[in-house]
């Protein structure tokens, strides 16, 4: 665990034992453990960890905006009586960290320190990096909650494995397109590139909101021509205009890649990721 990870962990297990909610002073009146997570990659992953006697609640609605999300003032209050509120700060909610900021909640996990972020928030798109904050926000539940450790601790090694499978999954399908450019509508899906070797290249930065400039199109555009990229991927839940028009100037064709940041039941993570693979199988000039 890098110095940073470790500092937040302890960061988290400290604000809980401080406050003293262990066992039976985290529950509520039906005995059971409130965590308000932020996000939807958030609220899966620990919902995989978390035992029956935890209840979890996102903030955003299921295909709600996580980017522009503005907690309402109900949800402003469930945030400051929950048992644990899991967040991601950095930039990926800013109505969500103004609140947190100007009335924190008595225990807060703060999932950037575990992620060992560069200044992307999509950790989750890496699997590997996603299991690590399994783990940490798991010895956090275990400490708020410690007649459930065990039972934790069992769940936690179990979603690493799953997590470790789908990264193998993608490394053995993808291993053929080391040093293949990925182009993409915005640029979210660094720490995936980073695992597999990949060149990311975003139409737009990490905000897609932020209309890229002329001289940026232009960039992408030669490279699209000098690295034989054969596919400009855009999000699943952007708007494809630009994606698209550069596609066709260019000759080339379009396919979607999801930030899973918007799910809707019954799909989930696993599903998502799934799908992402399938599209990069079809879209990366490698492997044939």
């Amino acid at each position: 665990m890098s110095g940073r990870r470790a500092r937040a962990v302890a960061s988290g297990l400290a604000a809980v034992a401080l406050a003293g909610c262990t066992d039976a002073a985290a529950r509520d009146g039906n005995g059971t453990v409130d965590v308000v997570t932020t996000s939807y990659p958030l609220q899966w992953v620990i919902e995989q960890v978390a035992g029956p006697d935890v209840a979890v609640t996102n903030l955003v609605p299921p295909g709600g905006d996580t980017h522009g999300f503005e907690p309402a003032p109900a949800q402003v209050v469930e945030l400051a009586e929950a048992d644990l509120v899991v967040h991601l700060s950095g930039g990926l909610q800013p109505g969500v960290d103004a609140v947190l900021e100007q009335q924190p909640p008595a225990h807060l996990v703060d999932v950037a320190g575990l992620a060992d972020l560069d200044g992307d928030p999509h950790f989750w798109l890496d699997p590997l990096r996603l299991a690590d904050v399994a783990r940490d926000v798991g010895a956090v539940l275990a400490e708020l909650d410690p007649a459930a450790a065990e039972d934790v601790a069992a769940r936690v090694a179990e979603v690493e494995s799953t997590l470790a499978a789908l990264d193998e999954e993608y490394a053995t399908a993808l291993a053929g397109c080391r040093g293949a450019t990925l182009v993409t509508g915005h640029e979210a899906y660094g720490y995936l590139a980073d695992r597999h070797g990949l060149r990311q290249l975003g139409i737009a930065g990490i905000d897609p909101a932020v209309e890229p400039s002329p001289a940026r199109v232009r960039e992408v555009a030669e490279t699209v021509r000098a690295a034989g990229v054969r596919t400009i991927f855009f999000d699943a839940a952007a708007s494809p205009a630009t994606a698209a028009a550069l596609a066709e100037d260019l000759g080339v064709t379009t396919d979607v890649l999801d930030p899973i940041e918007r799910v809707t039941p019954p799909d989930d993570y696993l599903d998502r990721m799934r799908d992402n693979l399938a599209a990069l199988q079809r879209g990366l000039a490698c492997g044939g």
